[in-house]
């Protein structure tokens, strides 16, 4: 039960709890500034003697500064909670474990198990608490509190105040930024948080149910609860697009947890950056579990055996490589199961030794059997290393090959696709082949990006990568040495030794996030993919590969997949990762959209064929949250820009009423708004293609696909039959964004349903 009003600060008198929050934010500055004048002292201690020592002077300084950053990161809402025990005692909630000088504890971590009953205590079950307390706080000062009277029986002397912490947060205009829930976090989505790691965890929530929300902060929780496992592999957060990863950035820090690697799927494969999307039909065919066979194939015939013996010149002397020596060296190196580049190493070697012992046996070199000298041998090695003609035979028989390499010349070349295509028993239909021709400078898209994973992984990396030579060390204590003449450090301090050992070292304390973020074949403790509805089989594929332990928290809406089909089941949508499939949540309370809305958009959805799995339950409404406008344009009228179109003058004026609105109600300049159009509309108005304006600007125009994942406090909507016709989930998107109201603009005929409300 919730009692009372909102408490306004008042500027003569502090609120109560104040004295507390001054009391932890005193020990969190007295922490941060101990953290720093220790790594401070260590650096001061600059304790040369050897690497081993420069190396563990490194290592400790990182650690506190590490902590000193965890520390920093929190500042806004340090305390926002406290709870009243059955036996008198008090705990104060907040984003993180604080304790007195002396030990005892001052603040307990949200995600500690003492914590737990801020989230799940209920006036049913009070799990020993009297009275929960959320505690709103702005600048270091606390603006409102807000009990709630979970046992009666022993509330005697408690006085209660507050509206509510959750309809209060409800209520607060949106700043383009992703606020977090940790001091609303409701019963259902604690659960979820606190869930066990083991296996893949689906997270189903339709629009506003808070599903990335949660994800957020079960990554925190995770991180706190598994933190020795989690610190060394490290947690990969997929999402959407790297507006949405903006959208969201501040939320992990503010949680005090940074070391996440934050990426889409077009930014999986290091080294590649892929911001186009495609053609929806495209984009099914590249997501198609077929390419795993097809790549496949395409790296067998990479090694391939001459259609004849070959003559090579050696200095001197001609030898024959026969096709035998290719295919028996071509069968064993396969069968190591290595990968094509690294595999190609054994390969070459073999090929090598045949040629050699076949010139020193036909130069006299060879004894009665038949033997070599050692020396005797690598003396023609030498040579056959030196020879264009061997370089070039052994080449040609197996190619080191780039991903991108492969994955351009079959795009460019039919031929060869269809070839590949062939011998993988034709998973892709002709008609399917034909629209993934393109030429070879085309930039990579986003649906490219697991293909390309999936050639990475047979292919393996280019020989300078593979197989780093002793040299490299040498060269690194040459360009050590170098540094110390260029800068007067001789005198037997340094030496060249140790200063390349200490470059060594100090690429070894790079943090986490950076390392693991660089490097393909990083196995992460866990990962996290929002808008999990998207993946194709070949992105899962991708992602299980960077997860060996099959931890997963997956987030999503099925209802709000795009394109005109969606899967039946979670089972369905998540392909190859169905099988490491262990639980599902569904989140079914919307805390954004007014119940007008919520109901108007399953209901429009509902009648153009795709009834929502999932139906949600709002829990509040808005009077007079949607509004329709009609637009007379006349059947002859062109309009040379968008500005001359009557519909944009109505979407304008739209727009205005929603400001006058929100300065009204939020004050000027605050809030949010978002025109949303379909996706031809977005290209012929120059829609904001990337979204920024989303988080810069008070008015964002956007098309619907554009706007997944965000909200807004007012949306006006565009023709909205032009984003059904771009599917149903666009259409589900669009008209859940706003958490007040929605102002709905066409001249052409309304989907079914909207204009009965």
């Amino acid at each position: 039960m919730t009692t009372g009003a909102h408490q306004e600060p008042r500027t003569d008198l502090p609120l109560p709890e104040q004295d507390f929050v001054d009391s932890a934010y005193a020990r969190l500055d007295a922490l941060r500034a101990s953290y720093r004048e220790r790594q401070g002292r260590i650096h001061s201690t600059h304790g040369v003697g050897n690497a081993q020592a420069w190396t563990e002077r490194e290592a400790l300084s990182a650690h506190l500064g590490e902590m000193a950053a965890r520390l920093e990161g929190v500042e806004e809402r340090l305390v926002f909670g406290r709870l009243d025990m059955t036996d008198s005692s008090t705990r104060h909630v907040g984003r993180l474990s604080l304790s007195h000088e002396d030990g005892t504890p001052l603040l307990v971590d949200w995600r500690a198990p003492a914590a737990r009953p801020f989230y799940q205590a209920t006036s049913a079950k009070p799990e020993g608490v009297v009275r929960r307390r959320h505690i709103s706080t702005r600048d270091r000062r606390v603006t409102g509190l807000e009990d709630e009277l979970l046992d009666a029986s022993a509330a005697q002397g408690l006085e209660l105040q507050g509206e509510g912490a959750l309809m209060h947060a409800l209520s607060e205009a949106r700043d383009g930024h992703m606020g977090d829930i940790v001091a609303t976090i409701q019963s259902e989505q604690d659960r979820i948080i606190r869930a066990s790691d083991k296996g893949l965890l689906v997270v189903q929530g339709g629009p506003g149910t808070g599903k990335t929300a949660v994800a957020l902060h079960r990554i925190a929780y995770l991180l706190y609860a598994h933190r020795e496992r989690l610190e060394r592999s490290g947690v990969l957060l997929v999402g959407p697009s790297r507006l949405f990863l903006r959208y969201i950035e501040q939320v992990l820090p503010s949680l005090g947890e940074t070391g996440v690697v934050s990426v889409t799927m077009g930014d999986l494969v290091p080294g590649v950056h892929a911001r186009v999307s495609e053609d929806e039909a495209v984009a099914r065919i590249k997501g198609l579990p077929a390419w795993a066979a097809l790549v496949k194939e395409a790296v067998r015939a990479l090694a391939k055996v001459p259609k004849e013996d070959q003559k090579l010149r050696v200095w001197n002397r001609t030898v024959t490589l026969t096709r035998a020596d290719v295919e028996g060296a071509r069968r064993r190196a396969k069968r190591t199961g290595r990968p094509h580049n690294v595999a190609r190493e054994s390969f070459a070697r073999e090929l090598m030794d045949v040629l050699a012992l076949r010139l020193a046996r036909e130069a006299g070199d060879a004894d009665s059997n038949g033997n070599v000298d050692p020396d005797i041998k690598r003396s023609w090695l030498i040579e056959i290393r030196d020879s264009v003609d061997c370089r070039r035979a052994i080449n040609t028989a197996w190619m080191p090959t780039s991903a991108q390499t492969l994955l351009r010349r079959l795009y460019a070349k039919p031929e060869v696709l269809a070839a590949a295509n062939r011998r993988a028993k034709s998973p892709l239909r002709p008609d399917e082949l034909a629209l993934l021709v393109r030429p070879r400078c085309a930039p990579w898209t986003v649906s490219d990006v697991p293909i390309l994973d999936e050639c990475e992984e047979l292919l393996g990396p280019m020989p300078p990568a593979s197989a780093p030579s002793r040299d490299s060390d040498a060269d690194a204590i040459e360009r050590a040495r170098a540094a110390i003449e260029g800068q007067n450090l001789g005198g037997g301090i340094v030496t060249a030794q140790m200063l390349a050992e200490r470059s060594a070292a100090q690429e070894a304390l790079v943090p986490l996030s950076e390392r693991a973020a660089k490097d393909r074949t990083w196995a992460y403790g866990h990962i996290v993919v929002d808008e999990a509805q998207e993946l194709s089989a070949m992105a899962w594929r991708a992602l299980l590969r960077r997860c060996p332990s099959r931890s997963f928290t997956v987030v999503g809406d099925l209802d709000q997949r795009r394109g005109s089909k969606r899967p039946a089941s979670w089972e369905k949508a998540l392909g190859p990762a169905a099988r490491a499939f262990a639980a599902e949540y569904a989140l079914t309370v919307s805390y954004r959209t007014p119940a007008t809305l919520t109901a108007l958009a399953e209901a429009v959805v509902a009648r153009a064929g795709a009834p929502v799995l999932y139906p949600m339950t709002a829990v509040r409404d808005v009077e007079g949250c949607y509004r329709v406008t009609h637009v007379d344009v006349p059947e002859a009228a062109t309009a040379s820009s968008p500005q001359a179109d009557p519909l944009w003058q109505a979407a304008r004026d739209a727009q205005r009423i929603a400001e006058e609105r929100l300065d009204r109600e939020a004050g000027a300049s605050l809030g949010r708004i978002a025109i949303i159009v379909g996706a031809q509309r977005a290209r012929a108005w120059g829609a904001d293609a990337n979204g920024e304006s989303a988080l810069s600007e008070r008015v964002a125009f956007l098309s619907a696909n554009a706007s997944k994942g965000l909200e807004f406090d007012s949306v006006v909507l565009v023709e909205p039959n032009e984003i059904l016709s771009d599917g149903t989930g666009d259409l589900f998107v669009a008209l859940t964004r706003a958490t007040h109201d929605v102002h709905v603009v066409h001249a052409n005929p309304l989907p079914a349903g909207m204009e009965e409300w």
